[in-house]
C-alpha cells in the first residue's frame, strides 16, 4: 500500500498538537487547581477579617456558622476560640493555616488572633478539593475547543497547499499527446519548483523527439510524392502503349501505384494536422462544403454514389481555415471509399446550441459497436472491409480534431442503416491555441 504523504502530515501534526495539547492542559489544570485552592485560602483569610471587624462594631455573634441553612460543601464556619461549638478546634492552634480532623472529616482552618480571642474560619477539605477541580476542569474546556479548532485548521491548510499536486496531475492528464506543453508555475510551492521543472524539461524533451519523428515522416512522404507521381506516370503511358497482352499486368501495377500515392498524401496530410500554429478565423461553412462536395464529385460519380450537401448558406464558424476541411475531407473520403456503390453520402452542418456539427452520413452496412472507437486508431481498418486503404483518413480527422479543442465521434443512423461521422465544435473559441512551428506550407 502506498503512503500518502498528506496522510502523513496530518498524522504528524495531529500527534504533535494533541501532545502539546496534552502537555499543555497537565499544567494549566495544575495551575488552575493550585489557584482554585489558594483562592479559597484568601476567601477564608477575608472573612475572618469581616467577622473581627464586625466582633469589634457589636460584640455579638460569637460561635455561630456562617449561612447554616447553604449547601454544606460551601459552608463555611467561624467561630471565637475557645468554643464549645467547635471543640475539635483547639485554642492553642497558631495563627495562620492548619489542616484539623473534624466531624466531618478534615477542615482547612484559618487562626486570625482578635481582641476578644483567637477567630478560627474553617472549611471542609473535600469541598474545597471539589471546588478547586470543577474549576479547573472548566479552565480545559477552552483549550480543548482550541485543539479541536486547530487540528481542523491545519488539516484545511495542508489539504489546500497539497492540491497543487492534484492540479498538476490534472494538467499532465489532460496534455495533448501530440503536443505536449510545459505545466504552469503559478501557485506552486518553492519545494514542489524543483519536481515540477523536471517535467517540464522531459515533457521539452518529448516534444522535441516528437516532432523529429513527425518531420522525419513528413520529409519521407514528400520526397516519395515526387518519384512516385513521376512513376505513375510512366506507367500510365505504358498502359497506353502497351500490347493488350500486358495491361493485364499493367493495371495491378498501377492500382498499386495510386494506393501508395495516397498513403503518401495521407502521411502528408498526417504531418500536416500536427505541426503549425492553429489560426482561428471565420470560414464559410457553406463555401466549405460546396468546395469539398466538388472535389470529391468525381469519387462519387465514379462509383454511382450521391453525395449532397445540407448546409445554410450564411453559417460561418470561427476555425482553422486548413484542419477543419481536412476533418470533413477525411470523413467525406472514408464515406465514399468504404459505402457499398450507390450509397448516399451527406455532408450536413448545423448549429446545435453553443456548438457546430459537423456530420457526414452515408446508408452504408455501418461498423460494429467494438469498432467505433478503434476506427480512429492508425492503419486500423475493420475486418472484412475489402476496400484499399491505409487506415489513416479517421486518424487524421480525430487529430485535426484535438487540435481545435473539438470531437468526432461514430453513430448509427437513426432510421435505416448507415453511419454518420460526428465533429462538434464549440463556437466560442473559450480555449487556447495549439501554438508551434508554422511549417504546414512547407509540407
Amino acid at each position: 500500500m502506498k503512503r500518502s504523504l498528506q496522510g502523513q502530515l496530518l498524522r504528524a501534526l495531529g500527534v504533535t498538537i494533541l501532545v502539546t495539547g496534552v502537555l499543555t492542559g497537565m499544567v494549566s489544570f495544575r495551575f488552575a487547581y493550585d489557584e482554585g485552592e489558594d483562592f479559597q485560602d484568601d476567601t477564608l483569610r477575608q472573612i475572618a477579617a469581616l467577622v473581627d471587624t464586625e466582633f469589634l462594631r457589636q460584640n455579638s455573634g460569637l460561635g455561630l456558622p456562617i449561612d447554616r441553612d447553604i449547601d454544606p460543601e460551601t459552608r463555611i464556619l467561624v467561630s471565637v476560640l475557645p468554643s464549645r461549638q467547635v471543640p475539635w478546634i483547639s485554642s492553642d492552634l497558631s495563627a495562620g493555616f492548619h489542616t484539623v480532623q473534624g466531624p466531618e472529616g478534615e477542615w482547612r482552618v484559618f487562626i486570625r488572633p482578635g481582641t476578644q480571642g483567637k477567630i478560627a474560619v474553617a472549611q471542609v477539605i473535600d469541598a474545597r478539593d471539589d471546588l478547586a477541580l470543577h474549576s479547573a476542569l472548566w479552565t480545559l474546556v477552552p483549550l480543548l475547543l482550541l485543539l479541536l479548532l486547530l487540528m481542523l485548521l491545519v488539516a484545511h491548510v495542508v489539504r489546500r497547499e497539497l492540491a497543487v499536486l492534484p492540479r498538476l496531475a490534472r494538467e499532465l492528464d489532460h496534455q495533448s499527446p501530440e503536443q505536449p506543453e510545459p505545466l504552469s508555475a503559478q501557485a506552486i510551492p518553492a519545494e514542489v519548483v524543483p519536481f515540477m521543472l523536471s517535467i517540464n524539461r522531459l515533457l521539452a524533451r518529448i516534444r522535441t523527439l516528437m516532432e523529429a519523428q513527425r518531420r522525419f515522416i513528413a520529409d519521407a512522404a514528400h520526397e516519395m510524392r515526387s518519384p512516385l507521381t513521376a512513376l505513375l506516370l510512366q506507367v500510365q503511358n505504358l498502359e497506353q502503349s502497351a500490347p493488350i497482352s500486358l495491361s493485364g499486368r499493367i493495371k495491378p501495377l498501377k492500382e498499386g501505384i495510386v494506393r501508395t500515392c495516397q498513403l503518401v498524401e495521407q502521411l502528408l496530410s498526417h504531418a500536416r494536422s500536427q505541426v503549425g500554429s492553429t489560426q482561428w478565423i471565420p470560414v464559410s461553412c457553406f463555401q466549405l462544403g460546396r468546395t469539398l462536395v466538388s472535389d470529391l464529385m468525381p469519387l462519387a460519380e465514379a462509383r454511382h454514389m450521391d453525395l449532397g450537401l445540407e448546409c445554410p448558406e450564411t453559417l460561418e464558424v470561427i476555425s482553422d481555415p486548413q484542419l477543419l476541411p481536412l476533418i470533413l475531407r477525411n470523413a467525406l473520403d472514408n464515406a465514399l471509399r468504404y459505402a457499398p456503390e450507390g450509397s448516399e453520402v451527406t455532408l450536413r452542418i448545423r448549429i446545435e446550441g453553443p456548438y457546430g456539427v459537423f456530420e457526414v452520413e452515408d446508408t452504408g452496412p455501418g461498423i460494429p459497436e467494438d469498432e467505433k472507437l478503434r476506427v480512429f486508431e492508425p492503419f486500423h481498418r475493420v475486418m472484412g472491409s475489402n476496400v484499399a486503404g491505409s487506415g489513416l483518413g479517421l486518424t487524421i480527422a480525430r487529430e485535426a480534431a484535438q487540435r481545435l479543442g473539438g470531437e468526432v465521434s461514430l453513430q448509427d443512423r437513426v432510421v435505416g442503416r448507415g453511419l454518420i461521422f460526428r465533429y462538434c465544435q464549440h463556437l466560442k473559441r473559450d480555449f487556447p491555441p495549439v501554438t508551434g512551428r508554422d511549417n504546414r506550407d512547407a509540407l
